[in-house]
């Protein structure tokens, strides 16, 4: 039983990936599979996953979602923004992202252009409003870019990690 039960985690986990990758929130389907699947098989038997391995996974899927919202605003600072900027980036990166999912019906160029054009709209519209030059706020804007595109690019690599740890526990056990 506990084949099937890697099995299903396995594919779940697959699309909970995939998530990640269209920027939605599947580092987090991944760590519900995994907590729900060790759950289900503690009652026939030892547990899939252990509680030691569904903490890893869900302090990897905080980290992912840390990295990708803060980057923004940090690479906003890091260019010489003010916090008007990096709440810009903050704010419009996460619409952005929203948006470019649907603007853009590329999967995953769409969420991921819209999510860094959106942090760079946000630090130049913050950084403007407090009163920078147009050329001093295009430059933090770049960075708000960059930087969140870093962070994307964080997240999904946190979300194969989660993949390849929960895949590995479940079938190793």
């Amino acid at each position: 039983m506990a084949w099937l039960y890697a099995a299903i985690l396995l594919l779940v986990d697959t699309l909970g990936f995939f998530l990640v990758v269209l920027g939605l929130p599947g580092n987090w389907l991944m760590v519900i599979a995994a907590t729900g699947m060790s759950w289900i098989s503690r009652q026939s038997g030892p547990p899939l996953i252990s509680s030691t391995v569904l903490w890893v996974l869900a302090g990897l899927a905080l980290l992912g979602e840390v990295a990708e919202l803060a980057a923004g605003a940090a690479g906003s600072r890091r260019a010489g923004g003010s916090w008007r900027g990096s709440a810009g980036a903050l704010f419009l990166g996460m619409v952005g992202g929203i948006v470019g999912t649907f603007a853009i019906p590329v999967p995953v160029i769409g969420s991921v252009l819209g999510a860094c054009a959106g942090a760079f709209a946000g630090a130049l519209a913050g950084e403007l409003r407090g009163g920078r030059s147009v050329r001093e706020a295009v430059a933090i804007g770049r960075g708000a870019f960059t930087s969140r595109l870093v962070g994307t690019v964080l997240k999904v690599a946190i979300g194969a990690v989660i993949w390849t740890v929960a895949t590995a526990a479940s079938f190793v056990g």
